[in-house]
């Protein structure tokens, strides 16, 4: 074997060996999970229903609540996050603060913590006796506590603001090292046309950042539709399912009610459906010929 077709034989075979592994942990189970959306039952009781778990989403009272609370985390959540994140890079990219590298790494913070620690505390300061209504009853700001985690509708204000709180910062590092990317000149020409700091921020910082705001976008799209370690750990999609997610839905359906993993897989590809369907929103809605 001479020197080209040696080397050739090497890098073949360590391409082979992360292609084998790409296969065997991410492609087999999808396919596997496909194959058993049309089926029904537990372990290696499976049976070929067809396309019955598919019908019966649109009869399923839960998985339509699921997918409405789902839905209204994204609406609120991800631009939200994505504003509060473009806002601080900008905060933060000013070359005039002072202690910049002690403030990016607390607004960072929250994105390496444990999900699980976090979300325990969470529970504790949103609790009826908990921090948060303490101090909101010490400043006169309400009267009586405020039911956070058994309430319907502050049960979803409290898993927004935690999930809020943990990936704003992470998104903030992406609008950050791309800010640090523009060049000051462009800037500086625009002071000289008379542009002030919001003309500034519209016409230029906003447009530039486009490509990593859909990038941002599609990602929180996708980790919000995949949410579940918020939610189980601090209402446990409570109460009356009024915050349970889909993936918790697929962990219930899987694990806590009569196992059926047949129906779990239809509606984890439920999941796919609806993440290919707004990846492919965004790309038309931020005009990306790609898309």
């Amino acid at each position: 074997m001479n020197m080209k077709a040696r080397t050739n034989a090497i890098s073949w075979s360590f391409i082979a060996i992360a292609v084998i592994m790409i296969c065997a942990f991410y492609f087999y189970p999808m396919i596997q999970a496909l194959i058993m959306s049309f089926q029904s039952g537990t372990g290696t009781n499976l049976s070929f229903v067809g396309i019955d778990n598919y019908t019966r989403l649109f009869t399923d009272t839960t998985f339509k609540t699921t997918l409405s609370n789902t839905f209204l985390y994204l609406v609120i959540q991800v631009p939200l996050m994505i504003v509060l994140a473009l806002f601080i890079s900008v905060l933060l990219n000013d070359k005039n603060l002072k202690l910049k590298g002690f403030f990016r790494t607390a607004i960072f913070l929250p994105a390496v913590t444990s999900l699980v620690a976090y979300s325990v505390i969470f529970k504790y300061l949103f609790g009826t006796d908990g921090l948060i209504n303490t101090m909101l009853m010490k400043l006169s700001l309400i009267a009586a506590p405020i039911q956070w985690i058994t309430d319907p509708f502050w049960a979803k204000i409290t898993i927004i603001i935690a999930i809020t709180w943990r990936w704003t910062g992470y998104n903030m590092i992406f609008y950050l090292s791309a800010l640090q990317n523009i060049d000051d000149s462009i800037y500086e020409a625009a002071r000289i046309d008379g542009a002030n700091s919001f003309t500034q921020f519209f016409k230029i910082t906003v447009p530039l950042l486009k490509p990593i705001i859909l990038f941002t976008s599609i990602t929180s799209t996708i980790g919000t539709l995949q949410l579940f370690d918020e939610v189980m750990n601090i209402t446990k999609g409570g109460p009356g399912n009024s915050t349970m997610t889909l993936s918790q839905y697929i962990y219930n359906l899987s694990f806590k009610y009569t196992p059926d993993f047949g129906y779990a897989a239809t509606v984890s590809y439920a999941i796919v459906i609806l993440i290919v369907i707004f990846s492919i929103l965004q790309f038309k809605l931020a005009g990306d010929k790609n898309g």
